[in-house]
C-alpha cells in the first residue's frame, strides 16, 4: 500500500513556483549539461581516440546500446525499491555521485575502449538518476501542478544546459590562445560539467523529501516482483494505456536515437565539428519556446493529436537526414527542425501518460513509463549501427529509424477517443 505524507512547506500562490518546485526543476538544469555534452562534444572527442578507419557511428551506437541494456535490466528492480520509505533519495544521491565522478574521469583514458567503458558507467548513472528524479515530481508538488512543473523542468533544462556547454566550448575551441590544447580543454570540460551537475543537484537533495512511499515488508523480494507483475497486467488490460505505451516505446526510441547519434552521424559525413556543435547548441534555444508553444497548442487541438504531428514531423526529419543531409547548412536546418518538436514530444508524452493512469498509483506507473523509454533506447541505436555496418553507409542506418516513427504514429492513431477536446480515434 502507498503511504502519502503531505509535508510540502509551501503552496503555489497565483502560479508562482514553491521552493520545492524550483529545487526539483533545478536538477533538470544540472543533469542536462551532461546530456548536452554527450550529444555534441563527447562523440567528437571519441572520434579523435578511435583508430583510423573505424566507424565512429558503429562504435558509438554499440556503446549507447550497452548502456541502455544495462539500465533497462536494472531499472524495474531499482524503480520498485525506490518507492520504499527512505530509499528514493539514497538512490538519487548514489547515482548522481557515481555518475559525476565518472563524468569527471572521462578525460583520463587515452584509448577508445577504456573511454567507452567510463562513458557507459556515466551514462547509466545519469539515466538512472533521472528515474528517481521523475519519481520525485509527486513529492515536489501537488497533482494539479504536475503538468506545469514538469514543463518548466524540460524548458529550463534546455536553457540551463547551454551555460556550462558554452563555457566548455570556449575552452575547447578557444583555449589555444592561452595555451590550452584540445585534449586539456576536454578534460576541463568534463570536470566543469560534473561540477555543474552536482551543484544543481544540491537543492533537490536538500529541499525535496520523499512524501509518497511504500512501507517495507518482511517479504521484500517477493512483494517487489509481485508489484511489478501487477502493474504489467493492469497496463495490458487497459487498451488505451496499452496502445499509448507501445506507441511511446517506438517513437521515443527514434527521438532518443536522433539525439544521441546526430553528432556522430554528421562526423561520418565529414561535416566540420564546430558546425555540428553550434547547430546542436541552436537546437536547445529553439526547443525552449517550442516546448511551451506545443503545450499551449495541445489545449486547443488535443494532446494526442499534437503528439501525432510531432511523430510525423520526426519521420520527415529522418527521411531528410537519410537522403538530403550532406552539408553543414543542411545539418543546421535539421537541427532547427529537431528543436521545434523535441521538447513538445517529450513533455506531452509525460503529460498524456499522466491522464491515462490511476492517480493513486502514479509513482509506480511513472516508473514503468521510464522503463519503456529506456528499453526503447536500445533498439534505435542498435538498428542504426547494424544497418550502417551491413551496408557500409550511415545514411541507410539513419533511414531505418523511419520504421519506428511509422509504428508509433499508427498506434497513436488507433487509440480510442476519451479526450475532452474532440480527438478522433483512428481505430477500434
Amino acid at each position: 500500500m502507498y503511504v502519502s505524507h503531505d509535508c510540502l512547506e509551501g503552496r503555489s500562490v497565483k502560479g508562482k513556483l514553491t521552493k520545492q518546485e524550483k529545487s526539483w526543476i533545478l536538477y533538470d538544469v544540472g543533469n542536462s549539461a551532461f546530456v548536452m555534452l554527450s550529444t555534441a562534444l563527447i562523440p567528437i572527442y571519441f572520434a579523435s581516440l578511435a583508430e583510423e578507419g573505424s566507424s565512429v557511428v558503429v562504435a558509438w551506437g554499440y556503446a549507447e546500446t550497452v548502456a541502455s541494456l544495462i539500465l533497462a535490466l536494472l531499472m524495474p528492480i531499482l524503480g520498485s525499491l525506490a518507492d520504499l520509505r527512505g530509499n528514493k533519495k539514497k538512490f538519487l544521491v548514489g547515482t548522481i555521485g557515481t555518475g559525476a565522478v565518472a563524468c569527471a574521469a572521462l578525460g583520463l583514458p587515452q584509448a577508445a575502449l577504456p573511454f567507452l567503458i567510463v562513458y557507459v558507467v556515466s551514462s547509466v548513472m545519469l539515466n538512472g538518476s533521472m528515474v528517481f528524479y521523475d519519481a520525485f515530481l509527486v513529492d515536489a508538488t501537488t497533482e494539479d501542478r504536475f503538468d506545469e512543473v514538469s514543463s518548466h523542468g524540460y524548458a529550463w533544462g534546455y536553457i540551463g544546459s547551454c551555460i556550462p556547454f558554452i563555457a566548455s566550448l570556449a575552452i575547447v575551441l578557444g583555449g589555444g590562445a592561452i595555451g590550452i590544447d584540445t585534449a586539456l580543454g576536454m578534460k576541463i570540460a568534463f570536470v566543469l560539467t560534473a561540477a555543474w551537475w552536482v551543484a544543481f543537484s544540491i537543492p533537490l537533495c536538500r529541499n525535496v523529501h520523499q512524501t509518497h512511499y511504500k512501507e517495507r515488508t518482511p517479504n521484500l523480494v517477493r512483494d517487489t516482483f509481485s508489484g511489478l507483475l501487477r502493474t504489467c497486467r493492469n497496463i495490458v488490460r487497459d487498451r488505451k494505456l496499452r496502445l499509448f505505451m507501445l506507441a511511446f516505446f517506438f517513437y521515443i526510441d527514434g527521438v532518443h536515437t536522433i539525439i544521441k547519434m546526430s553528432t556522430s552521424y554528421g562526423t561520418d559525413l565529414g561535416i566540420d565539428s564546430t558546425q555540428l556543435v553550434l547547430a546542436l547548441l541552436m537546437t536547445q534555444f529553439v526547443a525552449f519556446p517550442s516546448a511551451i508553444a506545443y503545450g499551449r497548442l495541445s489545449k486547443r487541438f488535443g494532446c494526442r493529436r499534437m503528439l501525432m504531428v510531432a511523430v510525423a514531423a520526426y519521420a520527415g526529419i529522418t527521411l531528410f537526414a537519410a537522403f538530403f543531409l550532406r552539408t553543414a547548412v543542411e545539418f543546421w536546418v535539421l537541427a532547427f527542425c529537431v528543436g521545434m518538436f523535441q521538447g513538445g514530444v517529450q513533455a506531452l508524452s509525460r503529460s498524456e501518460f499522466g491522464k491515462l493512469i490511476p492517480k493513486e498509483h502514479a509513482n509506480e506507473y511513472y516508473g514503468f513509463f521510464d522503463i519503456f523509454g529506456k528499453y526503447a533506447a536500445v533498439m534505435g541505436t542498435f538498428l542504426v549501427s547494424v544497418f550502417t555496418q551491413i551496408t557500409g553507409n550511415s545514411s541507410a542506418g539513419v533511414l531505418s529509424l523511419v520504421i519506428l516513427f511509422i509504428l508509433g504514429f499508427v498506434l497513436l492513431w488507433r487509440m480510442p477517443d476519451t479526450s475532452e477536446n474532440g480527438d478522433v480515434a483512428g481505430g477500434n
